[in-house]
C-alpha cells in the first residue's frame, strides 16, 4: 500500500503528539487526599522537627494536608516497615535518616529490604554532627579534647540518641580515628530525673 505524503505527515504528527495528549488526559492531580509522612524517632527529635517544618511547605503549596505521624521504635525500623508495607501510591511517605541506611547492616532480620522496598523521592536537608563539651572541661579545642580523652580512658562519656543511630556510628568512627576510649551513653535509654 502506497502512503500519500499528507497521510504520512498526519500519522507522524499524531504519533508524536500521542504520548503528550494521553499523558495529560489520563494524569491525575496529586495529592487528592491527605498524605501521611511517617517519622521514626518520636516527638521532639530532630527528625520530627525537620519533618514538621518541611511538611508545612507542601501542605500550603499543594493545598492538601501532609500529616506528620510519629512511629518511633527499633531505630526507625517501625516507621520504615510501615511505609514499605503501605500501598505504593505516594500517600505514605517516610522521613529517612542516616539510621535507616545503618539499620540495613545492623539488623540481621528485617521484615523489609530498605533498598528494594523504599524509593527515594527528594533530599530534604543535611545535618552536621559536632562535638560539644562542658565549659568546665579543660579542653577547649578538638586536639586538647583528644589528648584529655587519651589521658583519661573510659572516664569521658559521649551522649548519643541510641545504639545504631547516626551520632552513635559517627562517635564510634571518631573513637577509632582518634585512638581514644570514651563511653557511649544512649540518652534514649536514660530515665528522666525527678525535678523534686
Amino acid at each position: 500500500m502506497k502512503l500519500l505524503r499528507r497521510t504520512f505527515l498526519h500519522l507522524a504528527a499524531g504519533a508524536a503528539a500521542f504520548p503528550v495528549v494521553s499523558g495529560s488526559a489520563w494524569a491525575q492531580a496529586y495529592p487528592t487526599r491527605p498524605v501521611r509522612v511517617l517519622e521514626g524517632f518520636g516527638s521532639g527529635s530532630s527528625a520530627d522537627l525537620a519533618a514538621r517544618l518541611i511538611g508545612h511547605w507542601p501542605s500550603e503549596g499543594m493545598r492538601q494536608h501532609f500529616v506528620i505521624e510519629n512511629r518511633p521504635g527499633a531505630g526507625s525500623n517501625v516507621a520504615a516497615e510501615a511505609v514499605a508495607r503501605a500501598a505504593p501510591d505516594g500517600y505514605t511517605l517516610l522521613t529517612c535518616v542516616t539510621a535507616n541506611a545503618i539499620n540495613a547492616t545492623l539488623y540481621e532480620k528485617l521484615n523489609f529490604n530498605f533498598i528494594r522496598d523504599i524509593a527515594p523521592v527528594a533530599g530534604l536537608l543535611r545535618m552536621s554532627l559536632v562535638v560539644l563539651v562542658n565549659p568546665s572541661l579543660a579542653a577547649k579545642t578538638l586536639p586538647e579534647f583528644i589528648a584529655y580523652a587519651k589521658d583519661n580512658p573510659r572516664k569521658v562519656n559521649i551522649a548519643v540518641p541510641g545504639n545504631g543511630s547516626g551520632p552513635h556510628v559517627a562517635g564510634e568512627l571518631f573513637k577509632m580515628m582518634a585512638g581514644i576510649n570514651i563511653v557511649n551513653v544512649p540518652i534514649a535509654a536514660q530515665r528522666p530525673r525527678s525535678l523534686t
